[in-house]
């Protein structure tokens, strides 16, 4: 079975719906919602072990959502803006959350902010607005590779046995995660100025 855009049904288009109310973007609001949740398992309770948990099902669920999407033909142009959304939001909300509770250093959540930061400022910049670009593979292997990392970074902190090899395994992901973060930025940010320079030209061209 193939984990990038997986339940794809060849010879059929896939078509943006105007739908809220489906099965997957309730499971990215439900994605939402482990944030808030993974913060005080954390910070409150420092309860490590089941905030692996809710990482594992928050990161099966941004899986899920997508199989269920393409195969059930319940794509829709708000989740085409919710999934990365709530993708961005876990991955910042969970380094922050790592940063405070020293499990991880300042310069990873940097890692993560600036190319993100350097995307807003162009999207405000060409568009006032979200660009509405697909997502590319590249950043969906980010994505899956943060997702994979942060909670077997997390795992290596607690009192069980083989912690030293969760630790590098977490961030053998982490560390490609990262790689594939900032190519994906780049070809974000060229795609981004691409598409505002013709909706430029052609907003020209109409007066």
């Amino acid at each position: 079975m193939k984990f990038i855009g997986a339940g794809a049904r060849p010879g059929q288009p896939q078509v943006d719906h105007d739908l809220i109310f489906t099965v997957p973007n309730i499971l990215t609001v439900l994605r939402f919602m482990g944030v808030p949740l993974f913060v005080w398992l954390v910070l409150d309770r420092k309860e490590y072990g089941f905030a692996v948990l809710v990482l594992a099902i928050m990161g099966s669920t941004d899986w899920i959502d997508g199989y269920i999407a393409r195969r059930f033909n319940q794509t829709s142009r708000l989740g085409r803006i919710l999934d990365p959304m709530a993708d961005r939001l876990a991955l910042i909300s969970v380094a922050v959350t790592l940063v405070i509770a020293g499990v991880v250093e300042w310069w990873y959540l940097t890692a993560l902010l600036v190319p993100d930061a350097v995307l807003l400022t162009a999207s405000l910049f060409y568009f006032r607005n979200h660009p509405d670009l697909p997502v590319s593979r590249i950043g969906k292997i980010r994505t899956a590779l943060l997702l994979v990392g942060t909670p077997l970074l997390v795992l290596s902190k607690l009192p069980i046995p083989l912690t030293e090899l969760y630790f590098v395994i977490a961030w053998v992901f982490l560390g490609f995660g990262l790689l594939g973060h900032w190519v994906a930025a780049f070809n974000y940010f060229r795609a981004i100025v691409r598409k505002g320079k013709m909706q430029s030209a052609d907003d020209g061209g109409r007066r």
